[in-house]
């Protein structure tokens, strides 16, 4: 079966529209899955409901190897947040792998009087609830960073529910929110551009890729630490040999330098993990989300 598969053309379902972080990611994996098995792999755009219009889709799909998901931490921070999902996350899928993490990058509007992250948290309770931020949707990564950052510093900020980053990066160019935490891969052409202002990374350590930019901590909010992820899915009952098969192939082609290269010029550092250890690292992030979540008594209605 896997030596055979596949024999027609593969659905990729990325739960976001185009233009953010995992769209990104999507589509260069995809297009060299498309060049190695001389088969086309489509990226399929699903965005909308946190994540979950595309995600029920992918959980209601055949089990054959010929629609998959690739997806974020909103795939795990989801459970913790809403207490109906029309599909079981921990039991509806079959990871795959691990694509690559990413680092959240703070962006300000050129307009916004802060030139560094001191600054603008000056500015922030300077004047509460005036600075609105956006996100890919209630309860998703780049929420939560924003929550994080209101949280440990005692900032009064407004949050702006997007459909996907890149929609929420286009109002932020367009001076309708203030800032965003948004992955490296879809901020840093407008960073370059000037049409941006970064100020700060997200992740416990400098970003190889702005190696100039300060984390959050070294900005002064001690403890914070976050970061995105993105990954491949299948829906539960997939054959363990096409799952395998996907996931030598796409660990193949995250370890070739070109990939590595274009990852890492956007922020992003590859990972490839085993089917194992995606495992693994799925159920640990939704026993951690669940726990913090509830704690923060964060949900959805």
């Amino acid at each position: 079966m896997a030596q055979s598969y596949p024999t027609k053309p593969v659905r990729a379902i990325v739960p976001y529209p185009p233009g953010g972080g995992t769209d990104i990611m999507s589509r260069a994996i995809c297009a060299k899955l498309s060049e190695v098995w001389g088969m086309q792999v489509v990226v399929d755009n699903r965005g909308g409901g946190g994540t979950i219009i595309g995600t029920e889709l992918a959980s209601r799909a055949p089990a054959d190897g010929y629609t998959l998901l690739i997806t974020s931490p909103s795939f795990v921070i989801n459970p913790a947040t809403r207490s109906k999902l029309p599909y079981d996350t921990a039991k509806d899928f079959q990871p795959v792998t691990q694509f690559a993490s990413q680092a959240y990058v703070l962006a300000l509007h050129p307009k916004v009087p802060a030139r560094d992250l001191k600054e603008f948290i000056a500015l922030a309770k300077a004047k509460p609830d005036s600075l609105n931020f956006g996100s890919t949707g209630i309860g998703s990564g780049s929420h939560l960073a924003g929550e994080l950052f209101k949280y440990l510093t005692g900032t009064a900020l407004t949050h702006v529910a997007y459909k996907g980053m890149g929609p929420a990066i286009a109002d932020l160019i367009g001076g309708q929110t203030q800032f965003v935490f948004a992955t490296i891969l879809p901020v840093t052409p407008h960073v370059r551009s000037g049409r941006l202002r970064a100020v700060a990374v997200s992740t416990e350590k400098r970003a190889a890729t702005l190696p100039d930019l300060p984390t959050i901590a070294e900005g002064g909010v001690a403890g914070y630490g976050t970061h995105s992820w993105s990954g491949m899915f299948a829906p539960a009952g997939t054959p363990r040999a096409i799952v395998e098969k996907l996931n030598a192939e796409i660990v193949k082609i995250l370890h070739q330098p070109d990939t590595r290269e274009r990852l890492a010029a956007d922020g992003a550092e590859p990972a490839g993990t085993t089917i194992r250890e995606f495992e693994l690292f799925i159920r640990n992030e939704i026993a951690k989300w669940s726990k913090v979540l509830r704690a923060a008594k964060i949900t959805v209605n």
